[in-house]
């Protein structure tokens, strides 16, 4: 690595370096009460994998390069130079964290490994070594929001082909639209992802709960969160932001995706606008009494996967269960805490990486399989797409006999007139 690519790499090194970051650099003392936490070291048993041992490649750089004694006398503390096989142990850091944070509630000091990968990924983009299908995606998305004209027309039609399936989940008022957009004054904006999965039953819930909605025409992911590079996250970010104030909306809800809910939630500024995940936002229509379920619809034992990015880094832990008291007499917890549940192994950016990562997927969940298998239900519920791909992937390769759903089509598919 040339003095010059060193350079730049260390400047974004110390970008990164806040009060938190320090603190999280400065503080652990290898106590070991975060090696069981790690999904990926409970399934796969390698030292590597333990969250200690992720943040020691990142403070050892830190030691070499920001601290005196690390630059006069590198020996002593274990420092380390910034080099190109420094960048393989970034890369394989970074890459096996889902960035679940279990880990984080496990440690006494309470060190955020997903906020220490972050300075391995920021150095990876910096040397062009990220993962390039991530950027690719990233930057697509940004181009989308800088040419929305081009897209809006085939967006629309593609709309109105899905309307009759919305209409046949939940009987559409006369003269309403069935999935409006760009409706100025509506007091909900819905973000969705790409895909008839994630419009369908919220629209058909929506329209159930009499909710005066508009459809963004942006999707929801955040790809630029995913490789770790700010400056893309919030040009993706922007995008919705952008088109919730334009139209005026009261609430931003985001849909079943748990990185796209707690970038928004948790990144985006204050707003003269809310932001919910659809998990709420439905809960909440149970409350009002503004939908009604069928709880015989769905008569087998039910559990639920917490995504990590909404319930334990976003706090929507109560929601879904409320939701599912009125789906089912039987519910099955995975953990006996859901703050502790596992990961399902898909975060990070890796199932969005695909066939690259599968077999790591595979080998490193098996903790998740067998807490699944645990609870002998019939149907496996969440509120994530990543998870509910992980997941899906998980039960066709251990062969696990149970249904993977997402919560809003068990609501939607269990709609009554309230």
């Amino acid at each position: 690595m040339d003095a010059k690519t060193r350079d730049d790499l260390l400047g974004l090194f110390q970008s990164k370096l806040n009060e938190a970051m320090h603190f999280y650099l400065e503080t652990c003392t290898r106590c070991g009460v975060c090696t069981e936490a790690c999904h990926v070291h409970a399934s796969m048993g390698q030292v590597r994998y333990i969250a200690a041992y992720r943040h020691e490649i990142i403070r050892r750089l830190y030691k070499k390069h920001f601290k005196a004694r690390g630059k006069v006398w590198p020996s002593v503390g274990e420092s380390k130079e910034l080099t190109e096989m420094a960048l393989d142990e970034l890369y394989e850091a970074a890459y096996s964290c889902t960035g679940c944070r279990r880990c984080m509630m496990y440690c006494p000091f309470g060190i955020d490994t997903q906020m220490l990968m972050s300075i391995a990924k920021l150095l990876l983009i910096g040397a062009n070594a990220e993962p390039e299908t991530l950027t690719m995606l990233a930057d697509m998305s940004i181009e989308k929001g800088k040419s929305i004209d081009i897209f809006k027309e085939g967006f629309i039609n593609g709309l109105k082909r899905l309307e009759d399936e919305v209409v046949a989940k939940w009987r559409q008022e006369a003269g309403e639209a069935v999935i409006p957009v760009d409706v100025e004054g509506a007091d909900l904006l819905y973000v969705a992802l790409a895909g008839a999965h994630s419009i369908i039953p919220a629209a058909a819930i929506f329209n159930a709960a009499g909710e005066k909605w508009t459809l963004s025409f942006f999707e929801a992911v955040n790809f630029g969160a995913f490789v770790g590079d700010p400056t893309r996250t919030k040009l993706i970010l922007d995008r919705i932001v952008n088109e919730a104030l334009r139209l005026k909306v009261k609430e931003v809800c985001i849909c079943e995706c748990g990185t796209a809910f707690r970038v928004m939630k948790q990144l985006s500024g204050k707003h003269p606008f809310t932001v919910s995940s659809i998990t709420d936002v439905h809960a909440r229509y149970l409350k009002e009494g503004r939908i009604r379920l069928d709880k015989t619809k769905f008569n087998v034992p039910i559990t639920y996967h917490d995504p990590c990015q909404i319930a334990r880094n976003g706090g929507v832990i109560d929601a879904p269960r409320y939701i599912l008291k009125q789906l089912t007499d039987d519910f099955r917890e995975l953990a006996p805490e859901p703050a502790y549940n596992w990961c399902c192994g898909g975060g990070g950016g890796l199932v969005a990486l695909g066939e690259d990562t599968l077999d790591f997927r595979m080998k490193s969940s098996r903790v998740k399989v067998d807490q699944v298998r645990g609870t002998g239900a019939t149907i496996l519920t969440t509120a994530c797409e990543n998870c509910h791909t992980q997941l899906s992937n998980l039960r066709d390769h251990y062969k696990m006999e149970v249904d993977v759903t997402f919560l809003s089509s068990m609501v939607a598919d269990a709609l009554v007139p309230a």
